[in-house]
């Protein structure tokens, strides 16, 4: 039996990756188009986490970061140069690498199994003596990628609703201490928590340089806090669907399963008249 792969890659097991001519690189770094227009991963391609990875609309119909349907998302991957038979690498250049975990997920729900994220990100990798450029990368001429359904669990607002105070279910605000007690609040227009809602911080995930917390280590973590509960019963949330991921990255890392990820969190919730806790 063929053994699974990682979904981590660690910054100093990169220098194989020119060898291989399946390997596709994805700089996923939010907002930061100008910088790899400066200096990426030599071979990356930039993928956009507003136009590429989510659907923006209304915030109060699936939050500030929508998926968007398995088919526009397979037409992104065909413009990234990304088959069936890729193995995908994927960075960004924020501490814990939040865009690449979601981007990682996406291509998990479609049923890519190949692929990975590099654990500390962008800066992790320049560190290690991964070259760098900034020439404009051009994607690799590929057939069309097929996908029509998300297989990894999805949840939504009603769901959230019914659930959150269940003694059966836990639902995980991801998000800094400080926004989950609504003392802050720097993007959305309220802040607060779901009732019921628990937070771990996704920081929790990793240890000071940044770097993701051993696969005993986060199992020991998790398993100690969700046994009380069956895994399909499990929501993780944050502000837009995007940091959410990174939690369900170190969860699959630890050997875990994937639980539910509401992708509308606390944007949708907000701004919808749902019971919240705007200080605690």
């Amino acid at each position: 039996m063929q053994k699974k792969l990682s979904p981590i890659i660690k910054p100093e097991d990169l220098t194989w990756l020119n060898f291989d001519e399946e390997i596709v690189i994805i700089d996923a770094s939010a907002g930061s188009k100008s910088r790899y227009d400066e200096e990426h991963l030599a071979g990356a391609i930039f993928a956009d986490v507003n136009e590429d990875l989510a659907t923006v609309g209304d915030f109060a119909e699936g939050g500030r970061h929508p998926l968007p349907t398995p088919e526009r998302f397979a037409t992104v991957l065909q413009k990234l140069g990304i088959t069936k038979h890729s193995h995908v690498i994927v960075y960004d250049d924020k501490n814990g690498g939040n865009a690449a975990a979601r981007f990682w997920w996406m291509l998990r729900a479609i049923g890519h199994e190949n692929v990975q994220v590099i654990d500390g990100g962008y800066q992790a990798a320049v560190k290690s003596g991964f070259p760098v450029t900034h020439k404009t990368e051009i994607p690799k001429s590929v057939d069309i990628y097929k996908a029509d359904n998300w297989s990894l669990p999805l949840t939504d607002i009603d769901e959230v609703e019914k659930t959150s105070k269940s003694n059966e279910s836990i639902v995980i605000d991801v998000r800094d201490a400080n926004r989950y007690a609504g003392l802050t609040e720097p993007i959305d227009t309220i802040a607060g928590h779901i009732p019921g809602a628990i937070n771990i911080p996704f920081t929790e995930n990793l240890d000071n340089d940044g770097r993701f917390l051993a696969p005993e280590v986060l199992k020991e973590k998790y398993t100690s806090t969700l046994s009380a509960v069956k895994p399909e019963n499990v929501i993780v949330h944050c502000g837009s669907g995007i940091t959410a991921c990174h939690t369900l990255l170190a969860l699959d890392y630890a050997g875990l399963q994937i639980p539910k990820l509401y992708v509308g969190s606390w944007s949708e919730w907000s701004r919808n008249n749902k019971e919240m806790i705007l200080k605690s």
